[in-house]
């Protein structure tokens, strides 16, 4: 969708239709998934839990963080990720409203 196609839709829609993008890739899940059975992570146990190569989990991890799903923290020479908690409260708010205002049942 081109950029001027999203200014037709509410901000909502758009964050709803730009996260649930990141969310449609089975790696990406894996990933949420793996991190949200930690208290952190590093990046090199992400490698090896998911076995990936190293280039390819870094992009998932930079486009998770750039939804703001995951944070980062640098631990000396190591980057650690986690669930950022705050935006997922964030998100599950907006879905529970789209689906509350659905009226069909069908």
């Amino acid at each position: 969708m081109g950029l001027t196609k999203t200014q037709i839709f509410s901000n909502e829609q758009n964050q709803l239709a730009g996260i649930f993008r990141v969310l449609a890739n089975p790696a990406r899940i894996a990933i949420l998934q793996y991190l949200s059975r930690q208290q952190g992570c590093i990046c090199n146990d992400i490698v090896e839990e998911i076995g990936l190569a190293q280039p390819t989990v870094s992009q998932h991890l930079k486009e998770l963080k750039q939804a703001g799903l995951i944070s980062g923290e640098v631990e000396g020479k190591r980057l650690c990720y986690c669930i950022n908690r705050d935006r997922w409260n964030e998100l599950q708010q907006i879905i529970n409203s789209f689906f509350k205002n659905t009226k069909s049942n069908c």
